[in-house]
């Protein structure tokens, strides 16, 4: 199998570590090693002062797989695989599907969750949103997509880029789609646990169908993107073996300290995310306002969750050259809808940086000089 080249990998890997300002990125805030430190638990940093550099179980750390099961209401530690979460993808599209099969997607999105089904030889039918109604993607949609014989439905709330989320009642539909379709549910929930309010956290998908995996990590909503941990959370025991199997071929097992470490984060999750929510509602009002400020080049749709934002930019020209030029001018990164293949009139918009209002207000200064508004 040889993947089309990651769009969005390769933009940030020419341009992650050179730009001033990162308007851009999806994570939240990272997490400094010492702080970290200080939030863990006495089991946790017994664990650390304790470690030996060997080779991990496959699978993950069992007290790590534990603690992850915490966060489900019906999944127990042997129906977790912690992997990193690029490779948590991998591994299971390539161990649930072979070529011919049919896949529905969300799109505008992250490029694996389509593109190693098309390098599968699969057929993929995508599953867009309408931007008039805040990003809505609409489940009557889903249903003239879904095919007698459609092998997997892949979904990813709260959405990157636009962050849309369904209502409780769309969601509801959404399952209850899938579970009639009999096709397996591959649901990447990255960005969950970032909603504004608790009212509005939907359920994990393999919490609610028997067939779905929960695909989630500690980059988006923990802040520890640097130490590559995610996990797949599925009732198959099957379709885990089949990807412990193919891990053999990747990565074998996960790097020891990032295991310890992403445990004491978990245990301390009541603080992190708190202060990740909170950040993002600081930084939602300073783009708010900057929006207001640039109505006549901009039109935007504030996110529902996550950490992401998809504004429309209505000035001359498209969003790539729009983007260029701020790149080379101020030193703002923003990413060009044309990174997800979504036309040129979008990019996509990070708020869960501590640098953001300072980055926006440098964005606005620009705009004015620049009378591009």
């Amino acid at each position: 199998m040889r993947p089309a080249p990651f769009a969005l990998e390769r933009f940030f890997a020419r341009h992650e570590f050179t730009a001033r300002h990162l308007l851009s990125c999806s994570d939240s805030e990272g997490i400094e090693m010492a702080e970290l430190l200080a939030l863990a638990d006495p089991e946790s940093l017994k664990l650390w002062d304790g470690l030996r550099l060997g080779y991990t179980e496959s699978l993950g750390l069992p007290a790590l797989r534990e603690q992850i099961a915490c966060s489900y209401s019906d999944v127990r530690a042997d129906q977790i695989l912690v992997a990193a979460p690029e490779e948590c993808i991998f591994l299971a599209m390539n161990s649930l599907l072979k070529p011919g099969d049919h896949v529905v997607c969300t799109f505008p999105g992250y490029q694996s969750l389509y593109q190693l089904a098309l390098s599968l030889g699969c057929e993929v039918s995508f599953w867009k949103p309408t931007e008039a109604k805040l990003w809505h993607f609409d489940p009557a949609v889903l249903a003239g997509l879904v095919r007698p014989k459609t092998k997997l439905i892949v979904w990813n709330f709260p959405h990157n880029p636009t962050g849309a989320l369904p209502t409780r009642d769309d969601f509801e539909r959404i399952l209850a789609l899938a579970e009639a379709s009999g096709a397996a549910v591959f649901s990447d929930e990255i960005y969950r646990l970032l909603e504004p309010s608790p009212a509005l956290k939907l359920p994990a998908a393999v919490d609610s169908l028997k067939s779905a995996i929960s695909f989630s990590g500690m980059s988006k909503a923990y802040g520890l993107a640097g130490v590559r941990i995610g996990w797949v959370a599925a009732k198959d025991p099957d379709l885990l073996c089949r990807m412990a199997a193919l891990r053999d071929y990747t990565t074998i097992c996960n790097g020891a300290p990032s295991e310890i470490l992403a445990l004491m984060a978990l245990r301390a999750g009541d603080t992190i995310l708190d202060r990740s929510r909170r950040r993002l509602a600081t930084n939602l009002i300073a783009a708010d306002q900057f929006f207001a400020g640039h109505s006549r080049a901009f039109g935007w749709v504030p996110p529902q969750a996550g950490t992401v934002c998809f504004p429309r930019f209505t000035g001359p020209g498209g969003t790539q050259a729009f983007c260029e030029r701020v790149l080379r001018d101020s030193g703002i990164l923003l990413l060009p809808s044309s990174v997800y293949g979504y036309g040129d009139r979008h990019f996509r918009l990070g708020l869960g940086r501590d640098d953001f209002p300072r980055g926006i207000a440098r964005l606005d200064e620009y705009l004015r000089s620049s009378q591009i508004d």
